[in-house]
């Protein structure tokens, strides 16, 4: 008689929720994540109410901060309400007590300024959206040019989609590669973009001046204020 199969340890997963959030910061990694084997996903925010997103709709909160359960993984996602969650002092104490008690805190593009104002990047190598990096010596971090940088058991992702590299290295890392690429290959993630770029290392520097001048130029200073700098 054989023994039945082990089931995996449970890992729960809570993603910060806040207004204003860029939906892909969180869904991107929330896919893969979900297909971890013993994941729970929570995303929790302030209340229970839904929580409008920088694409036109909502996503409706499982708990809120008090009833949130422990997070194993604690991810924070960014986007343009990140500077008004800055100064949100129950969204900050709700980042630091869960990192408190994680084995890994994450988080993805703008997401890392929380993550900075709750104490967490402090000597640490991070990075975030490459429109923003600038900024992370503002909260204490070295700032990294890369799509995904762990330092310990903390783990920076770049903008919006670096979120499901992300969670994929993330993945590996807990399970081994060949669940990370099984999952990756259930997903289809196979990117082959239509167009060479996607950061200003890549980009005819004309469309990146153009970006940052409509967008950009002004977020970051925002950004700037939002953390005293």
């Amino acid at each position: 008689m054989t023994d039945a199969p082990v089931p995996p340890a449970p890992t729960t997963v809570v993603f910060l929720l806040f207004p204003g959030i860029t939906q892909l910061d969180f869904t991107a990694p929330a896919q893969a994540l979900c297909r971890m084997p013993g994941a729970r996903l929570v995303g929790a925010a302030a209340s229970r109410d839904a929580i409008a997103t920088d694409s036109g709709f909502s996503i409706v909160p499982t708990d809120d901060f008090a009833g949130c359960p422990q997070a194993d993984i604690l991810c924070v996602p960014g986007g343009h309400g990140v500077v008004e969650a800055l100064n949100d002092p129950a969204t900050i104490d709700f980042i630091a007590r869960q990192a408190a008690g994680a084995q890994w805190v994450t988080s993805v593009c703008t997401g890392a300024f929380l993550l900075g104002r709750a104490g967490l990047l402090t000597g640490k190598r991070a990075t975030t959206h490459w429109a923003y990096a600038h900024l992370l010596q503002l909260v204490g971090a070295e700032p990294v040019n890369a799509r995904i940088v762990e330092d310990g058991s903390l783990v920076t992702s770049g903008g919006v989609t670096s979120g499901l590299d992300f969670a994929l290295t993330l993945i590996g890392r807990l399970h081994g590669d060949a669940v990370a690429e099984a999952i990756q290959l259930a997903i289809e993630y196979d990117p082959a973009p239509p167009y060479v770029g996607g950061h200003p290392d890549r980009t005819p520097p004309a469309i990146t001046a153009g970006l940052k001048a409509r967008v950009y130029d002004a977020a970051a200073a925002r950004m700037e204020q939002a953390l005293g700098g």
